[in-house]
């Protein structure tokens, strides 16, 4: 196959919503209804990152997967909205991610906050419902066809017809679902983004670590994402650094 396979996410959340007058408080990145996802919460998880990284990198080896703002704010959104549907709606994880595993695959810590946050996103998200599978649209289609091939994932020279034939399967049509099911359980909660993070989306579906294929709406489209306060401090260069 000359189109590259898709590969699920490691973790997926969701947000959409607007930034109303009332909920505009200084300090706060995010609300999940009455709940308050602060802006020093986030400092604090990225601080011990940055922290353990730097007194620890020879035993977590020269490149850890350091988090951006953005990556923290929605793995915290979507960590309330899930535990408050998996009450609502009564459901069980199916699965259990192992805080060791997400800490290798991040070249970090297993006890630091945020490995333990992804990991137990994973396992709330594992059992959230999801739909019969979705049948891509042509433009769908299109989108997952030109992402692949901006990436130089796709081969120049295949037609889209081609690989339209090939992306188009069960695990396309499943990631589509479950896109859908992320985007109406945040909706369900009344999730407000900070507009400092928009646009934010989520890889669903990845045809590799850096190409996404599809992708989750966290907020609302935008142009005034966070910039450079987004991404931490640059450590003092012992080591390589490795994409995200």
């Amino acid at each position: 196959m000359r189109a590259r396979r898709l590969v699920a996410a490691v973790s997926l959340v969701a947000g959409l919503v607007a930034l109303t007058g009332c909920r505009t408080e200084p300090g706060v990145a995010a609300y999940v209804g009455d709940q308050r996802i602060t802006e020093g919460a986030v400092d604090g998880i990225l601080d011990e990152v940055r922290d353990t990284v730097a007194t620890e990198e020879s035993e977590l080896g020269p490149s850890p997967q350091l988090p951006t703002r953005s990556e923290v704010v929605r793995t915290l959104v979507l960590a309330a909205v899930c535990d408050r549907a998996s009450v609502d709606q009564g459901y069980r994880p199916r699965g259990q991610a192992d805080p060791v595993q997400v800490a290798s695959q991040l070249g970090l810590r297993p006890e630091t906050e945020y490995v333990q946050r992804l990991a137990a996103l994973d396992t709330c998200l594992s059992g959230l419902p999801v739909g019969a599978s979705i049948a891509p649209t042509e433009q769908e289609l299109a989108d997952v066809i030109a992402s692949g091939r901006a990436a130089g994932l796709i081969e120049p020279d295949v037609p889209d017809a081609v690989v339209a034939g090939q992306l188009d399967g069960p695990q396309l049509r499943r990631g589509l679902a479950t896109r859908k099911a992320l985007v109406a359980a945040v909706e369900s909660y009344d999730v407000t983004v900070n507009p400092r993070y928009r646009p934010l989306d989520f890889p669903v579906l990845r045809f590799s670590r850096d190409a996404v294929a599809v992708s989750a709406p966290v907020g609302e489209p935008g142009s005034d994402a966070v910039t450079d306060i987004s991404t931490p401090q640059p450590l003092p260069p012992t080591g390589a650094d490795r994409p995200a």
